[in-house]
């Protein structure tokens, strides 16, 4: 009689006898397990692919072990029943991974049952390697499961109204493969899944995806983990599996901040799809058959490297919302006039020259964002669309706008070059290589220019065009960078200062077309809402000049000018402007479009400007700066005008209402509108003084002069006074010092002042070179506040420097510059037989004259000006040198003056203060000052078991050769930058400032300056 299971073989087996590589294989005699049998398929396919079945039975099981038999040819998944049984569940899969000979899939089937139902089974082929690493991704979710023992079971409260929101931890994709086998039956019936596309176990989860067929809404991004530096880590993602095209029911899917070249292909399948959000990632193009998502009403690409966009965008029929910006398009297609019911399109960033004419039939458009683009020109039909009611086109290149356009009230046009004659030749890449071009070493200052024009290029990074004719003669162009002094580089509130002074003389000279300059600054990466500027001194008062940035391996600040000065970069609030006649206007936010000032007709009878800046200030910044939680505010809004008569009719305002507050729930007792005057000194309650109307998350109300205007939202009372302090704090950053000694000179110190999210990243890149005491406590400081370091308890500056006074040196406070100094320090203890425990302590310099005056009278008194001490040591050593200058164990240096009296001289004694610096390093420096392998030898060689001996012959040799050369001492620079050795180059520099301004002061005693020169030191110090 046969077998019973032998006899349900055909029912049972149905499509699958139809496939020839599935075969049946008996019992499997060596496990049992009460209450089941183990049924053997045997299973090959071609070589190089594998076997994934899919059934739809009343049996799920899940694969939970992978053995590999022997020989390795064969893969064995084990199907163990025990816990993971499931009855009555809609879906299984096994996938098999294979090989070039046949597997084996033990089956576990109920040993009382004699019939089974039709199975409905399909097989599919994958490549190998995929199934490869998913067995791999499985094994290392074990080991995760066995290697934390101690984390916390998941519980139920991970599933909430079908939701599961893991990105918020930091195992979330282990915690959704736990789910998945021990709640399966919950997480098929999920609707909306979060998870981190930073997780190191994301493509072991996306395999689960496609079978979340419930899914309504999917969020894989990136940005949850931090580099060193503190900016977002994209996610690792770079593709999805193909059967997530199969979730009919996904309606939104966020995959930004990964690491995306190619969209998936899986994504124009899924029909249901209303919101796709790609942003920042690297696509580089969009799918021909995008158009697909027919469904589609919003798409964010911004942040990618898209080139072009595909024909069949325009058949997004539905698409309401499109965000680009931040790409690198050229051109659009005449398509995109089909997005009949888009609201808002957002292009800004591109490179953008012209805009086609087919975007005026996009009648339902509401705001059109064209910024930061290469536009020249712009259709007068756009002033034709009935619904528009922001058109953005700053920062182009339009010379002329349609009247219909410039005259519209929601048009913005700041940074266009708007009425300028258009230049002949532009200073772009083309033009640019038929003009010679000037590269300058790191010790030269000036060059000359002609009437043919050039392009110059300093060490530094700066970068000049001089179109043809722009110089009509020869003319000498002397250029230096100069450290910001506060005295003079005047920065507004909250002004971050990223770059330091470049000065350009001759001043006053008037060139006959404009010359472009290009300034690298350091990136404001932890500033938002804001934007970079040039700023000139014009030798009365520093004045913002049209910038555009570019960003190549530096970020870059490109203006254009006709005279010379002083130039520096600095990061403002985002600034919009707005012309008012006696006609009135309108004037939005860029940060905040909720935020808008309307401007009645007859508001003025002469026309003047107004600028509008907007500081966003988040809840949790409140809660922490009042310590209420239940404190709220709204942005901080400044206004200002060219003039000083107040308008003729109110003006009326539009301030959003702090942060969950509605017209609908609030308490009117606990809302209060503040007005500050320029400095932010004094914050004045006027709510009762205005008519304050309120709609569901606006205020509004109306003013005839401007100021500072700020909504509170509090059960304080006096809020007038809490706004003060939170407005100062707002301006202030919290900073560390750091005292470093090199592990190979313990005598080389570096201190620096850090805001303190850069201390852990600083430190962890000194830390192969550098040791020494933990950070300093955190302490207060403004952008552009003086502080000194003062060495003490045995210690002092081993030399002269320019930056030294009073033995003390002096530093300023810039949040993105590097605050940083190295120096050399001694001490008059013999140190022979002692170590010298010393310290460094930092002290506050000269009140700023923008220091709130709380602030200020915070700072007076004996102790106010301490900030932090740390502690220095200086290791007990042997006697290296002689304490004369002119011998060393039988050495004789003759008198040495390197170089010339305007620039300095380095002289005998500066020679043997760096020769005790140069160590191991001194045949490298002499190799690159010019002395031969033979030179070097011979050194070696007569000096042997002497290191000092070595150095001092290397250099003074050096030195007597290359006495005569007046480039002796850039040379010298140039071969310890080339050596490795910044610390002493910078030193040498140093000496050469040092002797520079003593040249200077001296030729300035004697009244041997010219006057110009006279002139212009006197207007820089004003």
């Amino acid at each position: 009689m046969p077998h019973p299971w032998r006899c349900l073989r055909p029912d049972w087996m149905g499509p699958w006898a139809a496939w020839s590589s599935i075969k049946w294989g008996g019992w499997c005699p060596c496990l049992w397990q009460e209450g089941w049998r183990f049924m053997i398929l045997e299973i090959s396919s071609n070589p190089g692919h594998s076997v994934i079945l899919q059934s739809s039975a009343f049996l799920s099981l899940l694969p939970t072990k992978l053995f590999v038999s022997t020989p390795p040819a064969f893969l064995l998944w084990l199907l163990t029943v025990s816990s993971h049984l499931r009855l009555g569940q809609e879906a299984f899969s096994v996938h098999i991974c294979s090989l070039s000979e046949p597997s084996f899939l033990l089956f576990p089937i109920p040993a009382a049952c004699h019939c089974l139902p039709t199975w409905q089974v399909r097989a599919c082929l994958a490549p190998l390697d995929k199934m490869q690493k998913m067995a791999e991704l499985l094994k290392l979710v074990e080991e995760h499961e066995e290697g934390a023992p101690g984390a916390p079971l998941l519980t139920d409260s991970c599933l909430a109204d079908n939701r599961l929101t893991l990105d918020v931890y930091p195992d979330g994709c282990c915690r959704l493969l736990q789910l998945f086998e021990r709640q399966l039956a919950e997480v098929v019936q999920v609707e909306l899944l979060r998870l981190s596309s930073n997780d190191h176990l994301l493509d072991a989860a996306l395999i689960i995806l496609p079978y979340l067929k419930r899914l309504k809404s999917l969020v894989l991004k990136g940005g949850h983990v931090r580099d060193e530096f503190g900016s977002c880590q994209h996610g690792s993602l770079t593709s999805l599996p193909p059967g997530i095209g199969t979730l009919r029911c996904l309606t939104h899917l966020d995959l930004s901040f990964n690491s995306l070249s190619t969209l998936p292909s899986c994504i124009p399948y899924l029909t249901s799809l209303r919101m796709l959000l790609v942003s920042h990632n690297n696509l580089v193009a969009l799918p021909e058959n995008f158009g697909s998502l027919s469904k589609l009403t919003f798409f964010s690409a911004m942040k990618n490297q898209l080139k072009r966009l595909p024909q069949s965008i325009g058949e997004l029929a539905a698409l309401e919302e499109l965000d680009l910006s931040e790409n690198v398009l050229e051109h659009l297609p005449e398509e995109v006039g089909n997005l009949h019911s888009c609201t808002e399109l957002d292009l800004s960033g591109n490179q953008l020259s012209s805009i086609p004419d087919c975007l005026a039939n996009l009648k339902s458009l509401r705001r059109l964002h064209l910024h930061s683009n290469l536009l020249v020109t712009v259709p007068a039909s756009l002033a034709s669309l009935p619904n528009l009611s922001r058109l953005d086109l700053q920062n182009n290149f339009l010379r002329a706008v349609p009247p219909e356009i410039q005259a519209a009230p929601f048009v913005h046009l700041r940074g266009n070059p708007l009425g300028e004659a258009e230049l002949s030749l532009q200073a772009d890449e083309s033009s640019a290589t038929e003009l010679p071009r000037l590269f300058l070493a790191s010790e030269e200052d000036s060059f000359t220019v002609t009437s043919e024009g050039c392009e110059v290029f300093l060490a530094c990074g700066i970068r000049f065009y001089f179109p043809p004719e722009a110089a009509s003669d020869p003319l000498r162009i002397y250029f230096r960078t100069l450290a910001p002094d506060p005295q003079w580089v005047k920065l507004r509130h909250h002004d971050v200062l990223l770059s330091k002074v470049l000065e350009l003389q001759p001043h006053g000279v008037k060139f006959q077309q404009e010359v472009e300059i290009w300034m690298p600054y350091a990136s404001p990466e932890t500033l938002h809402e804001r934007e970079v500027v040039v700023r000139t001194f014009s030798g009365q008062s520093w004045s913002d000049l049209r910038t555009r940035v570019e960003k190549s391996k530096k970020d870059v600040a490109r203006c254009s000018v006709l005279h010379f000065s002083w130039f520096l970069v600095v990061s403002r609030l985002v600034q919009n402007e707005c012309k008012v006649s006696t006609e009135g206007t309108l004037l939005f936010s860029s940060v905040d479009p909720n935020i808008k000032v309307t401007f009645p007709p007859g508001v003025t009878e002469e026309t003047r400007s107004v600028k509008l800046q907007v500081l966003p200030v988040s809840a949790e910044e409140i809660a922490e700066l009042t310590a209420d939680a239940g404190c709220k505010a709204s942005p901080l809004l400044c206004l200002s005008q060219d003039s000083l008569v107040d308008f003729l009719r109110p003006v009326r305002i539009q301030l959003p209402l702090p942060l969950g507050v509605t017209g609908l729930n609030l308490d009117w007792s606990r809302l209060h509108l503040l007005c500050g005057d320029v400095e932010g000194q004094t914050w004045d309650d006027i709510t009762n003084e205005v008519m304050l109307e309120l709609t569901h998350l606006c205020a509004v109300f109306e003013v005839t002069h401007f100021s500072w205007y700020w909504l509170w939202y509090t059960t304080k009372t006096y809020i007038g006074g809490i706004a003060k302090k939170v407005y100062e704090r707002l301006r202030m950053y919290q900073v560390n010092f750091i005292a470093l000694q090199r592990k190979k000179d313990p005598e080389q110190v570096l201190l620096q002042c850090l805001p303190k999210h850069k201390v852990d990243p600083v430190l962890k890149k000194l830390q192969d070179r550098y040791r020494g005491p933990e950070p300093s406590d955190m302490v207060e400081m403004f952008e552009g506040e003086q502080f000194f370091a003062a060495f003490e308890r045995g210690i002092s500056i081993d030399m002269d420097r320019p930056d030294c006074v009073d033995g003390r040196l002096s530093f300023i406070f810039y949040s993105h510059l590097k605050n940083m100094k190295e120096i050399y320090v001694t001490s008059p203890v013999d140190r022979k037989g002692q170590a010298v425990k010393g310290q460094v302590s930092f002290y506050r310099g000269a009140i700023p004259e923008s220091i709130p005056e709380d602030a200020s009278r915070r700072r007076r008194g004996p102790d106010s000006l301490w900030l932090a001490t740390l502690p220095i040591k200086l290791p007990r050593l042997k006697p290296r040198w002689g304490e004369t200058s002119t011998s060393l164990n039988g050495f004789s240096f003759p008198p040495l003056n390197l170089g010339n009296a305007e620039t300095g001289y380095l002289t005998q004694a500066n020679l043997l203060s760096i020769a005790r610096r140069v160590g191991a390093d001194w045949q490298t420096i002499g190799l690159n000052l010019g002395l031969t392998y033979q030179q070097i030898e011979r050194i070696g060689y007569n000096n042997r078991e002497d290191l000092d001996k070595q150095i001092l012959d290397m250099l003074f040799s050096w030195a007597q050769q290359n006495s005569e050369d007046p480039n002796c001492v850039s040379k010298l620079i140039t071969a310890m930058k080339e050596s490795g050795r910044q610390d002493i180059a910078d030193e040498v520099e140093s000496i050469i400032e040092l002797g520079r301004q003593k040249y200077r002061e001296s030729i300035r005693r004697v009244g041997l300056e010219q006057e110009s020169s006279t002139e212009d030191s006197a207007i820089a110090m004003t």
